[in-house]
């Protein structure tokens, strides 16, 4: 291109303010006081801002990190101070479309708001800032920032950016340029004239760019001020025609603003319309399901034409890692449980997708996968690092995965497509049993722990409970397939597994941890068995004594499920595998709670994740935290992908008992409701193609579930929470019941809270539970010295009233519909036994 062409481009890319246009205002916001020093995310397919709530963030264009320590500083006419906008933030507001930080100042109020691009048609990419505004007189508003363009991690760094000012219409762009010349980009803002620039004579130093932003209240009070980045395209080069081309580019992302949100707020607004929502009489908790369902979208990532799901979120800060802001195997696949579960079919198709496509030759699945993999060369090759088949247990869930999506949208076609990756991924754990036991081990990678004292494990629970799923999960895949000898055997393996599963439990009724090559166990009580009763809950032969344990303060805290028990040799409350506590372990405990039929210790664990959704970054939920005190640990991703699954898988598996086999046109339904709920609405519950939904209401000593589509379709009813799958007969039809027995009277704990920052455990909680016929029995913990209360719910007409001898309690008083329990005198937790009778 000509020198005078080059001119010509460059004066038709300016940058001018976009006129006002209106935000999104739904009903589905968190709005809450700006916390300084909590980490907020706004994140989508091809873009992320990430920082603090005192507004300092860094922009990634992904997988690129272009700047970070974003600083305002405001200075108004008359007003003789600088004010520091970061020191004034007030307010953070987040939509699903949007995230907007208010800076107030009794001068000038300024409005940042942030978003990311989202939609089929949305063709716009990377992070967008716009900021509002307002002030009592003429001002001006400096944007610092720190010019970074960084490759996420392991790619390598080329040092700061050298960076020069381009004018472009009322303002201008710095052009941030690297020793590689195929890493360069742009920054830009209108209605900007440039800070700092040193001079070349002035000694060499690190000095933030400064955008000089210039607002008249009478000219600019409805327009919009974008601060807009580009950055170079895969095989571009830094060259005088690239840089005006990405000029031309900059400009016209500027331009179109307006539009591009105009497609992200519809698309969110549109975002309910096929997947699951529901409406129960706790807003809160519906609340929370929404926004675990916007996590898990803000989590997809685009690399080329291809989409997987990242594993978290969270500032980089001094590196270039952004949480785990990058593709990871096992985290997807247990994500994706939930992601069936709420019936975003295209989003699992599309996950498993982008798993299968990198399995290797033997079969063994990928466990991580930079943004930045396929982009390195050289000695710096991705596949020798060691890190994309790290892990033993992405493989067994792989099977896993795609039989729960098969079972849920019966998408057999793409069984058909992928059986032969199924069957290799099933080959390559029948090929890693070292010892011979006929259990998949941790030869080929790390289980769960990649550390424990005093050595690695050989093989772990965990991954024996994984194997024998996968088996089993194999066998009806390899049904739907026609190969029945392959579906026999692998019946026959995961009863062999579920055998010497069996043997991990201890004469104390606790599962060992781990078992060594010399048959001796670890007998460490960790939280790792619950997988076994992930699907079903019968795979863990008498588990009631690891029930009991994590539900009382041994594993439970206030805020979650901690990995081991606060009395293990390895407990350490802030290391990662011994003593933390993960979301995604609370989850697990929850469903396996729940399936074990103890309703109320899978509603405390579940709603410890659904209160998580606003204890840090506001709607998404944290990675770990301490299992001492209720605090994040320092680098927890705060954005954490299977931590907002375990809001819903358990909720909708669990507390709802809805499960889909779609390839028997079945719908199972085992609801376990809160006693405090009269009534649950689930819409658009997927079984196959079809949305189906659900009403749940108590009808005296019944709940009735009513299921409606729009359409006749057939489908099955089942209240029992497994079985044999037989193929439904009925007739099609729009309308389907199921009653369901409820039994006489039901309890729930009183005043379950959310804990303040830094507490420790201190909360009762409910650690057995179990009718016969005409009682309940109940175990609860609680503090010494300190008393508790339950609220009762009678669903048959027994009488009321205290003293009444229909209904006779031991271990607490009753009072009306409330009971009191008197914890007795001691130290620490104590427990006290509970039995509540009635006539048959």
């Amino acid at each position: 291109m000509s020198l005078s062409a080059l001119a010509s481009a460059a004066a038709q890319t300016g940058l001018e303010p976009t006129p006002r246009f209106p935000l999104s205002d739904g009903p589905l916001v968190i709005h809450q006081a700006v916390q300084p020093q909590h980490p907020f995310t706004v994140t989508g397919a091809t873009g992320a801002i990430l920082g603090l709530q005192n507004g300092s963030v860094e922009v990634w264009a992904l997988p690129t990190k272009v700047f970070t320590n974003l600083h305002l500083t405001a200075e108004v006419a008359g007003y003789s101070v600088p004010i520091d906008l970061n020191a004034a933030a007030a307010a953070i507001d987040v939509h699903p479309d949007h995230t907007t930080i208010t800076y107030s100042h009794a001068a000038i109020t300024v409005r940042q708001h942030m978003f990311v691009p989202a939609g089929d048609e949305n063709t716009a990419i990377g992070p967008m800032i716009l900021f509002e505004i307002e002030s009592i007189k003429p001002a001006v508003l400096t944007v610092s920032l720190e010019p970074a363009m960084l490759q996420q991690w392991p790619a390598p760094t080329f040092g700061r950016p050298s960076t020069n000012w381009v004018a472009m219409g009322s303002g201008g762009a710095f052009v941030l340029s690297t020793d590689n010349p195929e890493n360069f980009g742009m920054v830009g803002m209108p209605n900007a004239s440039a800070g700092i620039i040193a001079p070349y004579q002035e000694r060499p130093q690190a000095l933030p760019l400064q955008f000089k932003v210039h607002f008249d209240p009478k000219l600019d009070s409805q327009r919009l001020f974008p601060l807009v980045v580009a950055v170079s395209k895969r095989g571009e080069k830094n060259t005088p025609a690239a840089v005006a081309a990405m000029q031309a580019r900059l400009s016209a992302t500027a331009n179109a603003l307006p539009e591009t949100y105009r497609q992200t707020r519809a698309y969110y607004e549109r975002f309910f319309d096929r997947r699951l929502s529901v409406k129960t009489p706790d807003p809160k908790f519906d609340a929370a399901m929404r926004w675990a369902e916007i996590a898990i979208e803000q989590s997809k990532v685009r690399t080329g034409d291809e989409t997987g799901l990242v594993a978290g979120w969270y500032p980089s800060f001094d590196s270039t890692r952004p949480g785990f802001g990058w593709y990871f195997g096992r985290d997807t696949l247990w994500s994706l449980y939930a992601v069936n579960s709420y019936g975003d079919e295209a989003l699992a198709k599309q996950a498993l997708e982008f798993l299968s496509k990198r399995q290797r030759a033997d079969g063994k699945m990928m466990h991580e996968f930079s943004l930045t993999a396929e982009m390195l060369h050289g000695d710096l090759d991705w596949a020798k690092l060691g890190y994309e088949y790290a892990a033993a247990d992405a493989t067994p869930l792989f099977i896993m995965a795609v039989a729960d999506y098969v079972r849920v949208t019966g998408d057999v076609d793409f069984l058909r497509a992928h059986w032969e990756q199924v069957k290799k991924a099933y080959e390559f754990d029948r090929s890693h049993d070292s010892d011979g036991d006929g259990v998949y081990d941790n030869s080929e990678g790390t289980g769960w722990v990649e550390a424990w004292p005093p050595k690695m494990p050989q093989q772990e629970i965990y991954l024996a409970a994984l194997d024998r799923t996968s088996s089993a999960a194999l066998s009806e895949l390899a049904t739907l397939m026609r190969d029945e000898a392959l579906a026999l055997s692998a019946t026959a393996q995961a009863q062999h597994v579920g055998e010497a599963i069996g043997n991990y439990r201890q004469s104390d009724g606790m599962y060992a941890f781990s078992l060594d090559r010399d048959g001796a166990y670890d007998k460490t009580s960790s939280v790792f068995p619950s997988v076994a009763l992930w699907t079903d809950g019968a795979s863990l032969p008498r588990p009631e004594a690891m029930l009991s344990a994590w539900a009382s303060h041994e594993f439970a805290t206030d805020w979650g499920v901690r990995s081991v028990n606060d009395t293990a040799a390895v407990f350490d409350p802030i290391s990662y595998h011994q003593g933390s506590v993960w979301p995604l372990f609370t989850g697990w405990v929850s469903l396996a709670e729940y399936r074990s039929g103890r309703p109320l210790a899978g509603y405390a664990a579940l709603m410890r994740n659904v209160e998580l959704s606003w204890a840090q970054d506001p709607g998404f939920l944290t990675e770990v935290l301490s299992g001492e005190f209720f605090q994040p640990l320092g680098r927890s991703s705060s954005h954490q992908l299977w931590s907002s699954a375990m809001v819903l898988a358990p909720a909708i598996r669990g507390l709802f008992g809805v499960e889909a086999d779609a390839t028997h046109r079945t719908l199972r339904i085992q609801p376990h409701l809160p006693p405090g709920w009269d009534s649950a609405e689930l819409d658009n519950v997927r079984v196959g193609d079809d949305l189906y939904t659900i009403n749940l209401n108590r009808e005296r000593g019944h709940l009735l579930a009513t299921v409606r589509s729009a359409n006749k379709t057939v489908l099955c009813l089942s209240g029992e929470p497994d079985g044999d799958s037989k193929e439904c007969r009925e007739r099609a039809t729009t309308l389907h019941t199921l009653s369901l027995p409820l039994p006489a009277v039901e309890v729930t704990l009183d005043g379950e809270r959310v804990p303040e920052a830094g507490a420790t455990t201190s909360q009762p909680r409910v650690i057995e539970e179990s009718y016969h016929p005409g009682g309940l029995s109940l175990v609860i913990e609680g503090v010494a010295g300190s008393t508790a209360g339950l609220s009762v719910r009678r669903n048959s007409a027994l009488p009321q009233g205290k003293g009444d001898p229909a209904l006779k309690v031991y271990g607490a008083e009753l009072s009306g519909e409330k009971l009191k329990v008197a914890f007795p005198q001691g130290s620490g937790f104590v427990s006290q036994p509970i039995r509540i009778s009635w006539p048959e």
